[in-house]
């Protein structure tokens, strides 16, 4: 019996182990870790969003990188495939606000159960604590690299007619995701697109923010923009940290935060590439007109040459300086009162105002925030905090409601690989069949979930992508003649 062989036994892995032993083959599933689904046991704060319920047109709108690239593999498992298939498992789930999908449990522990349950019926061979070291292939006859098998760490060598690499990206690296797969596909031909932490707490500037570290806002609406372009709106729960800003609603604008920053950085990039460009043409002529001068004794053009050469000199490391840091303007602004409109607020405060015409501004706000907000709102509103209400002026009361209105905070970068939930970025799609998530560079060699240049929002969005890339890099294994050179 054909052989294949998966390499990791997360959520991606798994499906496809499966997916590749309802057709047929014998499958080894080899994962690094001491149990399978380690990071699948962390998701959705230990309860694990399995997916979302809603339609097609939302699932790709959730997707951040390549949607077209899903096309195939959302079609042929998509979300109600998935519940289905929990559902006969024994995992019974339900569906919650934003139509995310949990286990009706909320144990992701059921979650996993349930996936290693449906391994042992298919007879799926299990090996833990068991690291690929590399992949090994060899050139057919006609030239083409195909995939025979993997070396592991302590030197034994298992030989297989197809390997699917679902290790994952470098997200939560005490679950395993250490980048394994990326080293893979780049020692066999693979492009990169550089990784970025996504789904990632955001750092903010403003110190008074880090001052309120563990406060949590719900039903506010979070708007992200940078150079006055919006790039992310929404609604819901956030956080502050000691460093700046998590939460749900947080999460999500990370991943419009790291597009934009990325294409912020190509841009400088570009720039840097035509700055250097510039200064061999500069160094050239400076050169040139170096010889001129010896010739002719007039020096006022080489000395303008090596002015334009210092210049540009200059122009070229701002560029550097500028690329290494974020550089990139961006700012969120919370609106602490969605429900209500500037107008509706302004009467709200108006009310609050005549009811406590005598207290001071500081002795009147408990009704409108929690009591750790309300210091830094006093702050930043320049109202005096010992001012009579009575005594605050129209344009007083306006510049506050404008405050709650979008209380602003300036984005600094995000958090650390440690504390994303996902990878922006990895093995470039181009180089992988959409049809059948098998390697364009190496037959009989697929890959899928997190080590693909995929992602989306939060929501269960993305564990819907591990599911559907790994059912499809298992059927299309389990469908394929791997017997035959192709």
């Amino acid at each position: 019996m054909e052989k294949i062989i998966v390499v990791g036994g997360g959520a991606a892995g798994m499906m496809a182990a499966m997916a590749a032993a309802d057709r047929g083959k014998q499958v080894l599933l080899l994962e690094k870790n001491e149990k399978l689904g380690k990071k699948i046991f962390i998701t959705g704060k230990g309860r694990c969003n399995v997916t979302n319920a809603g339609d097609m047109d939302a699932l790709f709108a959730s997707v951040m990188s390549n949607e077209k690239f899903l096309y195939s593999a959302f079609y042929q498992f998509d979300n109600r495939a998935v519940m289905d298939f929990f559902e006969k498992e024994g995992c019974p789930l339900k569906v919650e606000r934003g139509d995310r999908v949990f286990p009706v449990s909320d144990h992701s522990s059921d979650v996993i159960a349930a996936l290693q349950r449906a391994l042992k019926k298919r007879s799926v061979e299990v090996r833990l604590n068991t690291e690929v070291l590399e992949l090994l292939t060899e050139q057919t006859d006609s030239g083409v690299a195909q995939i025979r098998g993997v070396r592991l760490r302590n030197g034994q060598v298992l030989y297989g007619e197809a390997v699917i690499i679902a290790t994952g990206g470098i997200s939560y690296p005490s679950t395993g995701s250490t980048g394994d797969g990326y080293r893979f596909a780049q020692e066999t031909g693979h492009r990169m697109v550089e990784p970025m932490p996504s789904l990632v707490p955001l750092k903010t500037k403003e110190e008074w923010g880090h001052e309120l570290m563990g406060l949590s806002l719900k039903n506010v609406t979070v708007t992200m923009k940078s150079d006055d372009k919006e790039l992310y709106q929404g609604f819901g729960e956030m956080l502050f940290t000691h460093f700046g800003l998590s939460g749900p609603l947080i999460l999500s604008a990370s991943s419009f935060y790291v597009k934009a920053l990325r294409q912020y950085r190509d841009k400088l990039d570009k720039r840097n590439a035509k700055v250097k460009k510039n200064t061999k043409a500069a160094l050239n002529q400076n050169a040139e007109n170096a010889v001129g001068k010896a010739d002719s004794g007039n020096g006022k053009t080489a000395q303008a040459a090596k002015n334009a050469l210092q210049q540009n000199i200059k122009t070229a490391q701002a560029v550097k300086n500028e690329s290494q840091q974020n550089g990139m303007d961006c700012h969120i602004y919370i609106d602490l009162k969605p429900a209500l409109t500037k107008e509706q607020l302004d009467k709200r405060i108006l009310r609050d105002f005549d009811e406590n015409k005598n207290k001071q501004f500081k002795n009147t706000l408990n009704g409108l925030f929690p009591a750790k907000l309300i210091p830094v709102m006093i702050t930043l509103s320049g109202i005096d905090p010992d001012k009579k209400v009575h005594e605050i002026t129209r344009e007083e009361r306006q510049s506050f409601v404008d405050l709650i209105k979008a209380l602003p905070l300036t984005v600094t970068g995000t958090g650390e690989y440690k504390e994303a939930i996902i990878t922006k970025g990895g093995i470039q799609v181009k180089d992988i069949n959409p049809s059948t998530m098998e390697s364009k560079k190496v037959q009989g060699l697929y890959f899928a979930g997190e080590v693909l240049d995929v992602d989306a929002v939060t929501g269960g969005f993305n564990l819907q992508i591990a599911w559907s890339t790994g059912y499809l890099a298992g059927s299309s294994a389990g469908e394929a003649d791997l017997s035959q050179e192709r």
